[in-house]
C-alpha cells in the first residue's frame, strides 16, 4: 500500500518546497505543481509533493492516519 502524507508547506525554493508534516520537516520536490505557496496544503508521497489539497483534506487524512496506529485485536482481521 502506498501512503501519501498531508504537509504544509513552509516554503519555496525554485522547484522545492521545506514542508511540514506533523512537526516533521523535510524538502520535497515540487516540481509537479504550479501555484504553490506558502500556508497551501499539499499530500506528499516518496519525497514529492504530488497534489494540492485543502485543510479538510488534510484533517480527513490524519484521522485516516490515526485509525492506523489503533491496536488491532483477533476478532477485528
Amino acid at each position: 500500500m502506498c501512503v501519501g502524507i498531508p504537509a504544509k508547506v513552509l516554503s519555496i525554493t525554485n522547484n522545492s518546497a521545506l514542508v511540514d508534516a506533523s512537526g516533521a520537516r523535510r524538502t520535497v520536490s515540487a516540481a509537479l505543481l504550479d501555484h504553490l505557496d506558502p500556508g497551501d496544503y499539499v499530500m506528499v508521497h516518496a519525497g514529492l509533493a504530488i497534489a494540492k489539497i485543502t485543510d479538510d483534506d488534510t484533517d480527513e487524512a490524519a484521522a485516516v492516519l490515526d485509525t492506523l496506529d489503533e491496536p488491532q485485536g483477533a476478532d477485528t482481521l
